[in-house]
């Protein structure tokens, strides 16, 4: 009796499936080589069909002449730029429909208040220019803190005097400071002022761009100058229509300053600042800027006209 673990003898027997050949027709030899098939080459031997090792593309017969890339030549030098005069800076010209552009000429006003980094420094030019300097605590800076809490802008306990230099430019003798606002560890200058005393006693008067904002107007009225291109960008506000009104805005110099300005400049007047010892007052001017040589220069221009024109009205 055998068991599934006997073994049936089919090692033993070379005549079953020792001698089996694949047939012809499914690509064997059928045990027999035929007559017409080529003998293999050698294993060291390239098929006759294989590229030449200079040529590893394969087959070029059907590619147009210069269709190939040029051989690799890593050693071959890289072509330098050609070198030529080039000036350092050098930038090329536009052109345009008809031709280059010359560069256009900043007009005096752009000159004015375009940023140059002011090197110098506003001190350092009042300083130059045989100014006093403080810094806004000394007891002749007391009169300041009024030109600060009645300047026509938007001024809080947190905003004082600093920077202050005073000196004469032409026939004024002026004082020009920042507004600085402090509060806490934060301290920046917002708006600089300058001021010139005046004899005489002034009235309340607030010259501003039409375009900006009024602050603090209660009982001022509007003075027209008869100038629609004024009255267009400027406002005169005072208490009453009276002579010194009217001669502020009827100065023809002090009207084609203002019309040749940015609008960027309030002007005011404060009556016995200084606590009576002077019998007028201050006109200042005001900007939400800080202080820088030209700017003074500016005020103090436009001041020299506004003081000139009130004059013969005080």
């Amino acid at each position: 009796m055998s068991s599934p673990r006997d073994r049936d003898g089919f090692e033993e027997r070379p005549d079953e499936g020792s001698g089996w050949r694949e047939p012809g027709h499914l690509g064997g030899d059928g045990g027999q080589p035929p007559a017409d098939r080529p003998e293999q080459p050698p294993a060291d031997q390239p098929p006759a069909d294989q590229p030449p090792a200079d040529r590893p593309g394969g087959s070029t017969a059907w590619q147009p002449p210069g269709w190939d890339l040029p051989p690799a030549a890593p050693d071959r030098p890289a072509q330098s730029p050609a070198a030529g005069p080039q000036t350092v800076g050098e930038q090329p010209t536009r052109g345009g429909l008809f031709g280059s552009r010359r560069p256009r000429q900043p007009s005096e006003l752009e000159q004015v208040f375009a940023y140059q980094g002011d090197a110098v420094g506003a001190q350092g030019w009042a300083v130059q220019q045989g100014w006093a300097i403080s810094d806004g605590t000394a007891p002749e800076d007391a009169v300041l803190a009024e030109l600060v809490r009645t300047a026509p802008v938007r001024a809080t306990k947190d905003h004082r005097p600093a920077g202050v230099m005073r000196g004469r430019y032409g026939t004024l003798d002026l004082v020009a400071f920042d507004v600085l606002y402090a509060s806490g560890r934060y301290a920046v200058p917002e708006y600089a002022v300058t001021a010139a005393p005046v004899l005489g006693a002034l009235p309340p008067l607030r010259l501003s761009p039409a375009r900006f904002w009024k602050h603090r107007t209660g009982g001022l009225v509007q003075v027209p100058s008869g100038d629609p291109a004024f009255d267009t960008r400027w406002v005169l506000l005072a208490a009453e229509d009276g002579p010194a009104a009217r001669a502020l805005v009827g100065d023809a110099t002090v009207r084609g300053l203002l019309l040749g300005t940015d609008d960027g400049d309030e002007f005011w007047t404060v009556a016995g600042a200084d606590g009576g010892g002077l019998a007028g007052g201050y006109l200042a001017a005001i900007r939400p800027d800080g202080h820088r040589p030209q700017l003074i220069e500016h005020h103090a221009r436009l001041l020299t006209a506004l003081v000139s024109a009130l004059a013969p009205a005080l």
